[in-house]
């Protein structure tokens, strides 16, 4: 299991020294792997602008390019993907937005059991993680580079991601609440210019959704009025309050360990056991 972060960071003048090493660690390892590119998924969500505001003076300093997709099939709502424009535009040195809706409905024609259940819309909303990985990942072996992870921790708690779908090589958010990705944002608006700004801004003020069409909103899924009484929730719980074992939140995170620990790998000591 991984650590738990035991608290969550409010202090704004805590945020500038954690923009800084995360771009240190950045630069370092981008340097070492010889890289030339990174390639982000742009949703229109806070996770991918402040992924996309926090690599590019990282990029631009080692003159690799900061490749950015904006990916809309479907169920995407046309704010979603003006903000997502906005941030690929501002940020990214190379950027554009394709739509894979036909190619979806193609792949969606084989998929068996087709009906309006919740589990087929959770089927459909893998199968568009998926195709926009096959997007990403195809860029990153074109431009010798690798792709970037946009996940947080509150989202990797609640198995809030798909296996082989929108995952990456590279997590620079991940140690981060989704609260503290919200504070991190705002203390990267001192950084932007006017057009930047207005970018990135438009995102913390998006309502999260998931962009695949299961519900209207994250928290509707998570069982929360937001992601502040969500990271609150698992703070107590790891902390020992078992009287939240039943709430939808927990029970998420309860039922995507096998998330947490694909692939399960079994050992040379268990195969070769009398």
């Amino acid at each position: 299991m991984t650590e738990i972060n035991p608290s969550i960071i409010t202090d704004p003048a805590l945020f500038k020294s954690i923009a800084e090493n995360i771009r240190i660690l950045s630069r370092e390892y981008f340097t070492k792997s010889r890289l030339k590119s990174a390639v982000l998924g742009i949703s229109g969500g806070i996770d991918s602008a402040v992924c996309a505001a926090l690599l590019k003076p990282v990029c631009d300093e080692l003159n690799m390019s900061l490749i950015g997709r904006s990916i809309t099939i479907e169920t995407n709502k046309p704010d979603e993907i003006e903000r997502s424009i906005a941030v690929g535009q501002q940020f990214c040195t190379d950027f554009e937005h394709i739509d894979l809706t036909e190619l979806f409905y193609e792949h969606r024609k084989r998929m068996p059991q087709v009906d309006n259940s919740p589990l087929y819309r959770l089927r459909q909303g893998n199968l568009k993680a998926r195709l926009r990985m096959l997007q990403l990942y195809d860029l990153a072996q074109l431009h010798g580079g690798l792709v970037i992870s946009t996940d947080n921790f509150s989202e990797y708690l609640t198995g809030f991601w798909t296996l082989h779908g929108d995952v990456g090589d590279f997590a620079p958010i991940f140690p981060l609440w989704k609260t503290e990705v919200f504070g991190l944002a705002k203390f990267l608006l001192q950084e932007c210019h006017p057009a930047q700004k207005a970018a990135l801004e438009s995102c913390i003020h998006a309502v999260p959704v998931d962009g695949l069409g299961i519900s209207s909103c994250d928290c509707e899924q998570l069982g929360v009025k937001d992601y502040d009484e969500a990271d609150a929730l698992f703070i107590r719980y790891f902390s020992g309050d078992r009287t939240l074992e039943k709430h939808t939140l927990i029970q998420r995170y309860q039922k995507s360990h096998y998330k947490r620990n694909n692939p399960l790998n079994l050992t040379r000591k268990e195969i070769l056991k009398p």
